[in-house]
């Protein structure tokens, strides 16, 4: 056990009601009093501005540590002219490991979106952090770094230890990640920059995050003392690895990089692919996210954009037809019913005035007389199902009040011959109705 905590467990015990054990823990108590008063107020200004919550609650979170903090080493700067303040440095680390892991989660969330495996590693870094804590504070964590320094290794004609990837590997999470941040960053304001073609900003966001994650990692391993001439190794066996095992991978990554600089679909068009229709929500680098009608989505690697055909609805406008078939009876005046499914459909606050809805004759068939109304919606991101419904049911409406029939198939039996009992007619009709 360290001299710090030692004395600190040692005045506890011994001499807990002294004055400078009760001056700091009246600090560490006013620091943190005087922490959840500058949050209580930020918080309220941010709530009135156009923050999204989920930053202000990030922001919040890991204001509290720092400015609590803050507070406490003001408070040790000054009590240590009179007392010892071990009991305030003990804070101040807690403090500082309670200031990191918020801060790691806040950009944990603000890199990545919520999901399970980002739940798991904010509580395994949350682990990792007080376990070094507590290793520092008692006097462990110096006798562990020896031994890791210990167990050294080589690879090629450079000499490494354990305790050195361990640094690399930390170096090169953390430089990864705040590369990551800034990219994000760059994102979210190059995303709102409409002069710019859509595609082009999202080449320009992977083009962006592919360098800085890039750079992030060579200074990461130059700042351990590692020669960077190791990645030639793993550059080969990447190399390899796409020869044989990562066609898919790397071809999708192609791919996708090509479907954004030839514009052939930007995000919100509406295609068809195979038997999937719907609208293109995201354009990552190996997938593109397709989300049908129904609120689906469907994830299609990028290969298959270039390989198989794509029908885009919406490449040169906005506005996507529906069609929808109907049958009528054959004593109906055909003209005029045309002229109503028209009108009809014109009434829908969403279909288009120009085009204008058509309504065509289509053939003769058994039962009936098929038609078909066309219309056109300018809006086919908000959804197009509610359309075909309510039309439907103003044309039901319409049909009733007017007389209009729509046809069901229906079978004539024609009985011929001389001498048949009525138990014949009848079996006859029970085989034609199964």
């Amino acid at each position: 056990m360290n001299n710090t905590i030692f004395t600190v467990w040692q005045e506890l015990v011994d001499d807990f009601s002294s004055a400078a054990m009760l001056w700091q823990v009246g600090i560490i108590l006013g620091s943190l009093l005087i922490a959840w008063s500058i949050n209580s107020l930020q918080r309220a200004r941010l709530a009135n501005s156009n923050v999204h919550q989920a930053a202000i609650e990030g922001l919040t979170r890991v204001l509290f540590p720092i400015s609590s903090l803050l507070m406490v080493w003001l408070g040790q700067l000054v009590i240590s002219h009179w007392y010892n303040a071990n009991l305030l440095e003990l804070a101040s680390r807690l403090l500082i490991a309670m200031a990191v892991i918020r801060l790691a989660v806040y950009v944990l969330r603000y890199v990545f979106s919520p999901s399970g495996w980002l739940r798991a590693t904010e509580n395994v870094f949350s682990t990792v952090v007080w376990l070094i804590l507590v290793l520092h504070v008692t006097g462990l964590l110096p006798d562990i770094i020896a031994a890791l320094d210990s167990v050294r290794f080589n690879i090629g004609k450079s000499a490494v230890s354990l305790w050195l990837v361990i640094q690399g590997l930390f170096t090169v999470l953390v430089t990864v990640f705040i590369a990551l941040w800034l990219s994000r960053l760059i994102e979210n304001k190059l995303m709102q920059a409409t002069n710019i073609n859509i595609n082009m900003r999202v080449v320009i966001n992977k083009v962006i995050r592919i360098a800085f994650v890039f750079i992030a990692v060579l200074v990461a391993l130059s700042a351990v003392g590692l020669d960077i001439t190791l990645l030639s190794v793993f550059g080969g066996a990447l190399g390899v690895g796409l020869g044989f095992g990562l066609q898919k991978i790397a071809s999708n990554y192609v791919s996708g990089f090509i479907i954004l600089l030839d514009e052939s679909m930007s995000l919100g068009d509406f295609v068809t692919i195979g038997s999937y229709y719907g609208s293109v929500q995201e354009l990552r680098s190996r997938y593109m996210v397709l989300r049908q009608l129904d609120g689906t989505d469907v994830i299609i690697p990028n290969e298959t954009l270039i390989t198989s055909a794509v029908v885009n609805h919406t490449a040169t406008r906005r506005r996507v037809k529906i069609a929808l078939p109907i049958q009528v009876g054959y004593d109906t005046d055909l003209r005029a019913t045309l002229e109503l499914m028209k009108e009809v459909a014109g009434r829908h606050p969403r279909v288009m005035k120009e085009p204008a809805p058509d309504a065509k004759l289509v053939g003769f068939g058994e039962s009936g007389i098929d038609l078909n109304l066309t219309v056109w919606v300018p809006d086919p991101e908000n959804g197009a199902g509610d359309i075909p419904s309510t039309v439907y049911l103003n044309l039901w409406d319409e049909f009733k009040a007017r007389g209009i029939s729509i046809p069901f198939p229906q079978r004539e039996v024609h009985v011929f011959g001389h001498g048949i009992s009525t138990e014949q007619v009848g079996d006859a009709l029970d085989g034609a109705v199964n």
